[in-house]
């Protein structure tokens, strides 16, 4: 098993569940289930497939004989044809009706359909189960003043939660999106060669209402709602676009938060988690490596670029239909699925031990609050009696200069400076009675509250956190 290509998306990251929906076996059940669907309609409908054919078709489903397909498509070249074979093997009283109508894509893209509206919602259930850590955390947190950063600078504090509440934020326009996929999502039903479903006409002698009866049946089959209102041969290559907008948007998500934590472990201000025993460098043996939320920003970018198929394949399609669409999606969609998933299970791997190292946090609210409050403490002196353009200008000088000894290696000293000019008229104990953190966070506690209020619930479908070898 070591001298021969597997993709780490396999091998390292993505859950059993998810290398299962896009498993050999689960694909070709899947057309199993389709054919067997079609027949029993057909038979229902009043075409010549009989009873004992359908339930033939229906005891054979998972008994799927892949060395005998595999040995047909050398011969013919063609891997539906090679199944439809060997699943008349299986059950060789219905071979004859396996088909009856279809084309290829009958299976191929109503397969794809199903496995794909199977693998939203497995994302789904882990979107649910991430917003459910971060919404823990942000509410633990909501009150614990931080420092805000602008372009990446000190700016005016906020809280922790409250920050949480940002990623959240794009995790919940994710979920918003993924659900109007899942909503408006649409079957192929059986259409034909070029989606005239001439095949059908002919079979059921020109009666229209039975073709669109056979159309309605297999998609309720399927849990689909209805079907495509028109199509090629194939269901319109803009579904697939929409999917993969979809899931190159929770890259983004979890790009952007997984960045984030990486600047502030940085500053040793959040810690990703770590293992007793884990190795963060080879050389460096102290060193403490963000090494998830890199793989999780490794990920997503292999993901937001793996989601430009989709959209390229789309504009692509030649009248009817083109065959260069299949070995891009047969890659590309089932790849960014696996992405999907191995960047959501890390990130809640992530947030469920984030670590706030609050004394850092304090100590580094406690150096730049002075400068963030300096607006608080211009209006204090002026209440005082001072003149504000000349308190604006006093700020200002010491500000420089006290960032000029910081700069140096020293210790803020701008309250020190403040109290020393007469023109301010305060002492440096009554500054410093003005610079309670809390009082600077604005409304970001209740901006947490009311965050947390509005969301939808996330408990019943949270999906069962995986702690794995490579997670």
């Amino acid at each position: 098993m070591f001298d021969r290509y597997e993709t780490p998306l396999a091998s390292r990251y993505a859950s059993e569940k998810m290398l299962e929906l896009f498993s050999p076996r689960k694909r070709v059940e899947t057309w199993r289930r389709l054919w067997a669907a079609l027949a029993r309609t057909e038979h229902e409908l009043g075409l010549p497939v009989t009873a004992a054919q359908v339930k033939e078709l229906e005891e054979h489903i998972t008994d799927i004989d892949f060395d005998c397909a595999a040995q047909r498509e050398k011969e013919v070249r063609h891997d539906v044809m090679a199944h439809i074979y060997a699943y008349g093997k299986a059950a060789p009283g219905a071979a004859g009706i396996i088909h009856l109508g279809a084309t290829s894509c009958y299976v191929t893209d109503n397969g794809d359909l199903i496995l794909y509206r199977e693998g939203l919602r497995c994302l789904r259930r882990e979107i649910l189960g991430l917003l459910k850590t971060l919404a823990e955390f942000a509410e633990n947190y909501k009150a614990t003043p931080t420092i805000g950063y602008t372009h990446y600078q000190p700016a005016q504090p906020v809280t922790v939660g409250k920050r949480a509440t940002l990623w959240m934020q794009d995790y919940l326009a994710d979920l918003e999106e993924l659900d109007f996929v899942l909503g408006t999502m649409r079957f192929l039903g059986c259409r034909g060669t070029t989606g005239t479903e001439a095949s059908f006409l002919e079979l059921f002698d020109g009666d229209e209402g039975k073709i669109d009866e056979l159309n309605r049946r297999l998609a309720g089959d399927f849990g689909f709602s209805e079907c495509f209102p028109v199509c090629g041969q194939t269901y319109p290559r803009k579904q697939d676009s929409r999917i993969m907008n979809c899931l190159s948007a929770i890259a983004q998500s979890a790009y952007r938060m997984a960045q984030d934590i990486r600047l502030l472990q940085h500053d040793r201000q959040l810690e990703e988690p770590f293992e007793d025993a884990q190795i963060g460098s080879s050389a460096m043996a102290y060193k403490r490596n963000p090494m998830r939320c890199e793989r999780i920003c490794s990920l997503s970018r292999c993901l937001m670029v793996d989601a430009m198929n989709a959209p390229l394949t789309a504009s692509a399609q030649w009248l009817e239909r083109s065959l260069d669409d299949s070995a891009n999606r047969r890659i590309s969609l089932p790849e960014a699925f696996l992405c999907a998933d191995a960047i959501l299970r890390l990130a809640r791997n992530v947030c469920a031990g984030l670590r706030v190292n609050e004394k850092i946090i304090e100590k580094a609210v406690r150096e730049y609050l002075p400068f963030a409050a300096t607006e608080n403490l211009l209006m204090e002196a002026v209440k005082r009696g001072g003149d504000r353009q000349q308190l604006h200008e006093v700020i200002r000088r010491c500000s420089m200069e006290a960032t000029a000894v910081m700069k140096e290696g020293g210790d803020c000293d701008l309250l020190v400076r403040l109290a020393a000019c007469p023109e301010f008229g305060m002492s440096r104990e009554e500054l410093e009675t003005l610079l309670d953190p809390a009082a600077y966070i604005g409304r970001c506690p209740q901006q947490v509250d009311a965050f947390l209020a509005q969301l939808p619930p996330l408990s019943e479908e949270t999906a069962v956190y995986e702690d794995t070898l490579f997670v």
